[in-house]
């Protein structure tokens, strides 16, 4: 026998006391905040406007101010993010840092609109919202806290008019005759009645202020919709440069390998069987060996060949896909290897994704049995959720002397180039005297992150 066990839905109004006390906080901390950025960043415009006509220093302060809101900015950032708010997404300042030259970084810096945003949230904006939000917070506060507890530190409602009663009055208005009644304990139970609805209300004040900081925050201070097309622009722009780096340095591997592997062997075999053509009337013994020798040269060749056929999406990743595929490659190693593959199912892979996976094991497995010394090699494959989106991740890992870099015109750069051409990123981790790890993070689809990892 089961039983379901109901999750009562918790109190709304508990929930928004969860956070009060660090948005109370929030809103003391954001005066001096605001205050210090509005003084700092304000003494250095009227500085830099003030010296623009020595071209130097005018300019020099200005940015300076820009840095200053910018850095303004990013404190007010996490600190509404401390209070509990959403985040919001920063701008990755890359025009500036790219730049080169000092007219270059000077234009840069000038010229992004995120500097000016932030100083104009510094300098004025957030300047006043704050005003107004903390006077908010300490009047609503203020008297929540001296209705609650002054009566009962003074004993009595000092009205400034011994004549004149707060609870006649208040009770007046609903027409309740208080001619019979103790004035002073009308005058306390008003007061606290008060600063009970003024502390009740607290959550939904602070709430509302805070909101507000975040409101203005993110449409001030977050990244451009333009900036993450930018990055996605120039990533590709970058995965493309280097799919065609690898597949130009593919291909001239590929030449060089025919080049001095089975086009010589076709060659030898060519002139022993012109030698054999003329030796088989004069000495049919020799015209024999000749034949025996160029048949083996051909099956060399031909094997030379197969090898190089490898360099090919194979017809099994095709047909049978990537884990298949990998398995193939696991049992033909020159070095003992294991395959381990962790994957959500069902997962479709993308095909440049499965053939960047298989060239990806088949070349650092050659490099294992090459240079490694390795006794053991582990081929593991899985994903992540990282940056917002799924990746696959494709590891090989080696007991061998450790040592692996990327260096020009080496295996590992050749991989490296491969892997950024469908968008990923390789990590290798290799200290002297091993092991070495070395993982390809390729991207998925959006569509496979809600899958879960399942053992095949």
């Amino acid at each position: 026998m089961t039983t379901d066990t109901v999750t009562k839905p918790r109190n709304p109004y508990w929930q928004l006391w969860r956070t009060t006390p660090k948005e109370v906080l929030y809103l003391m901390l954001s005066f001096p905040l605001a205050m210090t950025g509005f003084g700092v960043a304000i003494s250095l415009v009227a500085s830099g406007v003030g010296t623009l006509a020595v071209f130097l220093i005018g300019f020099f302060v200005m940015i300076l101010a820009l840095y200053v809101g910018r850095g303004f900015g990013l404190a007010e950032i996490n600190l509404l993010e401390w209070a509990g708010r959403e985040k919001i997404a920063r701008p990755d300042w890359q025009d500036d840092r790219a730049a080169t030259g000092f007219g270059g970084w000077l234009a840069a810096t000038l010229g992004n609109a995120h500097y000016w945003l932030y100083l104009l949230h510094t300098v004025i904006l957030n300047f006043v919202l704050t005003l107004v939000t903390w006077i908010i917070s300490v009047v609503w506060l203020s008297v929540g806290l001296t209705g609650i507890f002054a009566w009962l530190l003074d004993g009595e409602v000092q009205t400034g008019d011994p004549n004149w009663s707060l609870g006649e009055w208040f009770f007046g208005l609903f027409g309740v005759n208080t001619a019979s009644w103790n004035l002073e304990v009308a005058d306390n139970i008003v007061v606290f009645v008060v600063g009970l609805i003024f502390i009740a209300t607290l959550p939904f004040v602070t709430r509302g202020l805070v909101l507000t900081h975040w409101w203005l925050a993110r449409a001030l201070l977050s990244a451009f919709k333009s900036d993450g097309l930018r990055r996605e622009v120039q990533s590709l722009e970058e995965s493309r440069g280097a799919a065609l780096s690898a597949e130009g340095h593919s291909l001239r591997r590929l030449e060089r390998d025919i080049h001095d592997g089975p086009q010589q062997r076709l060659v030898r075999l060519q002139m022993d069987l012109a030698a054999a053509e003329r030796q088989l009337d004069a000495d049919p013994e020799q015209a024999r060996q000749l034949l025996s020798e160029a048949r083996a040269q051909s099956a060399e060749a031909l094997e030379e060949l197969r090898a190089l056929s490898r360099g090919f999406a194979p017809p099994l990743l095709l047909d049978r896909g990537l884990v298949a595929a990998l398995e193939s490659v696991v049992t033909r190693a020159a070095v003992p290897t294991t395959l381990t593959a962790e994957l959500p199912t069902p997962l479709a892979l993308p095909g440049e994704v499965e053939r960047a996976s298989y060239f990806v094991v088949a070349e650092l497995l050659t490099n294992v049995a090459k240079h490694s010394k390795a006794s053991h090699a582990g081929v593991h494959l899985g994903t992540e959720l990282s940056d917002d989106r799924p990746w696959l991740l494709v590891q090989v890992t080696d007991d061998g002397q450790g040592g692996a870099a990327v260096l020009a015109d080496h295996g590992l750069a050749g991989i490296e180039e491969r892997v950024r051409g469908v968008g990923g990123r390789l990590e290798i981790t290799s200290p002297a005297g091993g092991p070495t790890a070395v993982t390809a993070r390729l991207p998925l689809p959006k569509s496979s992150a809600d899958r879960a990892p399942v053992d095949l």
